[in-house]
């Protein structure tokens, strides 16, 4: 796109930490490569990306980064019909959430066959949360707490570190029990029983146990367990955590760890690579379920498991998120949204996300076979003792 057709719809230039001789360089460079719309759509992203990365910069320092991407930071964000990101319209004031399920480890801890040792577990931790921060993205861990006793004396100092900056604590219930399958006195028992680790650890930091999430989503097979299931949440001061957008990833994970285990490079990186591109079309079907539902855009809820897919991937799984223009915001915030106040009086067997849930409570018609389904090569790759990978 011509400057001349940019300049008219140009609604912000923002200029940080530019020195006087660079602004005019950089205005300069602007002027120079404004006709591609491609070179407009990179640079809002990356005011997007520094904007939310500049509480690093004190510690790495302006001069570790080049001079042409200290340029970057002069950004002409112009509302043209051309400025889009590849995977849809970049929409700003879009927000979302991001939670991980089955903390400390979505997987067998120990020393046995295709288990991770504690200090291997420590480690993916702490580097979801190095990308996370990178991002100021905060995120919500939601705690198994038998998963949490086989850490044995490292469980404590791991969990603390989702208790300090934007990150909290959740409760996934004692044993990943499925709800379906036990009365209402043994899914209290869950929770109570879920609570040892993590509400010591919340209270010491000054904050609130609010939120509980169900294993499987499973939140009443029936009109009398689902409300007595609201019933227990409400005594134990509790809120039903919601999801709205959900990746596979636990598919994806099983078969990047049969790669790991073969020793398959080629094919771990294949597999890492098609979860990204799921992601991606994940995040596209059910933020517009979203809307369609509702009628306007909600705060999403990325339903995530604390893996080795995920510690492999966090930095592209927010990178998607970024390129569509969303803002990361906690559970809480997102939860203030009128779409997830009140009892939500959704009874299955099966545990969706709240897109299907509101479609449901509303009468509305939704296609769930339009929604993408994990690529087949993946189930072939776990199968066969010598897989393929597409």
């Amino acid at each position: 796109m011509p400057i001349l057709q940019v300049l008219p719809n140009v609604i912000l230039t923002r200029i940080v930490f530019m020195p006087p001789f660079e602004m005019r360089f950089a205005q300069l460079l602007v002027s120079a490569l404004a006709s591609s719309s491609l070179w407009l759509k990179n640079c809002a992203t990356d005011c997007r990306r520094r904007h939310m990365m500049r509480r690093e910069w004190p510690r790495l320092g302006l001069q570790t980064i080049p001079l042409i991407r200290r340029l970057g930071l002069v950004c002409v964000v112009a509302i043209a019909p051309s400025v889009s990101s590849a995977e849809g319209d970049v929409k700003p004031g879009r927000k979302v959430a991001i939670t991980f399920d089955d903390l400390p480890y979505a997987g067998a801890i120990g020393q046995g066959e295709g288990a991770l040792p504690p200090n291997e577990v420590v480690a993916l931790n702490t580097r979801i949360q190095k990308v996370l921060k990178r991002y100021a993205a905060p995120a919500i861990g939601f705690v198994v707490e038998q998963s949490a006793e086989k850490m044995g004396a490292q469980s404590r100092p791991l969990l603390k570190l989702w208790t300090v900056d934007d990150f909290t604590l959740g409760n996934h219930s004692y044993s990943h029990a499925d709800t379906n399958k036990i009365d209402l006195a043994s899914i209290e028992d869950e929770i109570v029983r879920g609570e040892v680790s993590i509400r010591p650890l919340m209270y010491d930091a000054g904050r609130p146990l609010r939120f509980m999430r169900f294993p499987m989503n499973h939140t009443g097979d029936s009109v009398a367990k689902r409300s007595g299931i609201q019933a227990i949440l409400e005594r134990l001061g509790y809120i039903s955590a919601a999801s709205t957008i959900d990746t596979s990833d636990y598919v994806f994970e099983r078969a990047y760890g049969v790669a790991l285990v073969r020793k398959d490079g080629h094919c771990a990186e294949r597999i890492r690579r098609g979860y990204i591109e799921y992601s991606s079309m994940q995040i596209d079907y059910y933020t517009k379920l979203s809307q369609e539902v509702l009628g306007y855009a909600p705060p999403e809820i990325a339903l995530l498991h604390l893996n080795r897919i995920n510690a492999d991937s966090m930095e592209d799984i927010l990178k998607l998120y970024v390129d569509r223009g969303f803002q990361f915001v906690s559970l809480e915030e997102a939860q203030k949204d009128q779409a997830y106040l009140g009892e939500l009086g959704f009874i299955s067997r099966f545990g969706p996300m709240w897109g299907y849930r509101w479609a449901r409570e509303r009468g509305i018609k939704v296609n769930g076979k339009l929604e993408p389904e994990p690529p087949q090569w993946l189930s072939d790759y776990v199968a066969n003792e010598v897989g393929r990978c597409q």
